[in-house]
C-alpha cells in the first residue's frame, strides 16, 4: 500500500488501484483529526460516544482530502444487507447494512471499522463499485459472496474480472476466538495459527477465490490493527475507541468515448 499524507491527514491507497485513474480512495489512519482521547482523533464512528459535531467535521476533513464531494454511509449491524445507490437522493437516506454499491460517478461510499475489514470491490467492465464492512459475523455469512452475486445481478460483473482490496484489519496473531466452535463455520477452523487463534485475511483470500475471483486480482493490507496503535483503531485493544473511515468514488470517464 502507498502512505499520502495532507497536511495532518494520513491515509492509505491499494497498489492494485494505483494506476487506475477512474477511481478515487483512500484508508484513513487515525491522524488530524478534532475528536478528543479514547477517540483521537480522525475518528467517523458516530455510535461510540464521541462527540458526533468532532465526527461531522473529521468526516468533512475526509471528504476534503479524498476529493470526494458526498458520500453514502450505512448504519453498519454486522449483517449482509447490501444497497444499491442508484440515485442522488439515496446518498442521504438512513441505510442499515454492511454493504454499499455504485456505477454513478462522483458519489462516494465509506465504510467505518475499528479491527473489521474494509472491503472496495472495483468492476472495471460495467464500471461498477461496492464498499463492504466485514467483521467475523460477515465473514461467517460470506458477506464477500453476497456482494459479488449482488454486483452479478446489478450490473451484470463477472467475478473474474474484479479488483478486491482489503483494508488493515484484525491480524492473525490478534485474532483469538476462545469459543470459536460456536461462533466460526468448520470451515474456518483450518485457518488457526495456533490453538484460537485465526488468519482472517487467508480466510477472506479463500472466499473471494471460492467466489471466482482471481489471485492477482486481491490486494490484502496485511497490516494488523491490535498491533499499531499509533495509525490504528482497534476495538479489541481498546474497547472504547474510534472508527477509521475507508471511502472510494467513481471519477468521470476520461473520454466520452470510454465505456
Amino acid at each position: 500500500m502507498q502512505r499520502k499524507k495532507n497536511r495532518d491527514i494520513e491515509w492509505l491507497e491499494f497498489d492494485l488501484l494505483a494506476n487506475v485513474p477512474k477511481i478515487s480512495h483512500g484508508v484513513f489512519l487515525r491522524h488530524g483529526g478534532f475528536s478528543p482521547s479514547p477517540y483521537t482523533s480522525l475518528n467517523i464512528g458516530d455510535n461510540v460516544g464521541d462527540d458526533p459535531q468532532n465526527v461531522h467535521k473529521n468526516f468533512l476533513l475526509i471528504l476534503e482530502s479524498s476529493k470526494i464531494p458526498l458520500s453514502a454511509r450505512l448504519r453498519q449491524c454486522h449483517g449482509k444487507e447490501i444497497h444499491n445507490i442508484d440515485s442522488h437522493e439515496k446518498v442521504h437516506s438512513s441505510l442499515l447494512g454492511d454493504a454499499i454499491t455504485t456505477n454513478i460517478p462522483g458519489i462516494g461510499l465509506s465504510i467505518g471499522h475499528a479491527d473489521c475489514q474494509a472491503a472496495i470491490f472495483y468492476d472495471p467492465i460495467h464500471h461498477a463499485l461496492a464498499n463492504v464492512h466485514a467483521g467475523w459475523r460477515g465473514s461467517a455469512l460470506n458477506i464477500y459472496d453476497h456482494t459479488i452475486q449482488f454486483m452479478k445481478k446489478t450490473y451484470g460483473t463477472s467475478a473474474k474480472e474484479l479488483l478486491v482490496c482489503i483494508s488493515p484489519s484484525l491480524g492473525p496473531k490478534s485474532a483469538q476466538f476462545i469459543n470459536y466452535q460456536e461462533e466460526l463455520p468448520q470451515a474456518f477452523w483450518g485457518f488457526q495459527i495456533a490453538p484460537e487463534y485465526f488468519d482472517f485475511w487467508e480466510i477472506s483470500r479463500w472466499q473471494l477465490q471460492k467466489s471466482g475471483v482471481l489471485l492477482h486480482h486481491i490486494e490484502i493490507a496485511n497490516m494488523d490493527t491490535f498491533s499499531n496503535p499509533q495509525d490504528f483503531f482497534s476495538y479489541r485493544r481498546d474497547r472504547q475507541t474510534g472508527r477509521h473511515g475507508t471511502i472510494v468514488m467513481l471519477r468521470e470517464s476520461l473520454r466520452k468515448d470510454e465505456g
